[in-house]
């Protein structure tokens, strides 16, 4: 009895861990890359030494932070994105083909022919391209109506 039962607990979870599908990945091409201000970052001239002994004068070294963004131009929308990990950004091959889905309220992208590592990238705009929109309308000019 208890053999048929840990039979069918195996064939469930097999049935189960085969029910879960692929996530479903669109194409698109990167087209280009940007930089863009996203802040900037402040160091101090502050030791620990200078203020007991007050020698540390209030110099403060300032340098303009810049962010990626990626110009992502699928079948039907151009979307322009930017890495959601501000830190560690990683460098994107322009011109190559990238792997994306829509999850929740981000975009996650892989780039095969790179590690093939799926990123988070938060979604700046999303434009419908005109040379798509163009080619599926239907011509009315010329005919006879």
């Amino acid at each position: 009895m208890k053999i048929r039962i840990v039979a069918v607990l195996v064939a469930v979870a097999a049935f189960n861990a085969q029910a879960k599908d692929a996530p479903a990945y669109e194409k698109g091409v990167l087209t280009q890359m940007d930089s863009s201000a996203c802040g900037y970052s402040e160091k101090d001239g502050k030791t620990i030494a200078g203020q007991i002994f007050g020698t540390d004068g209030q110099h403060k070294n300032t340098k303009q932070v810049l962010c990626q963004e990626y110009v992502l131009q699928a079948e039907r929308i151009i979307y322009r994105i930017t890495p959601k990990d501000d830190k560690h950004p990683v460098l994107l091959p322009v011109g190559e083909t990238a792997q994306f889905r829509i999850h929740k309220d981000k975009l996650l992208l892989r780039v095969p022919e790179t590690d093939g590592k799926e990123r988070e990238y938060l979604v700046l705009s999303m434009t419908p391209r005109s040379d798509v929109n163009a080619a599926n309308r239907p011509a009315t000019r010329g005919r006879a109506q």
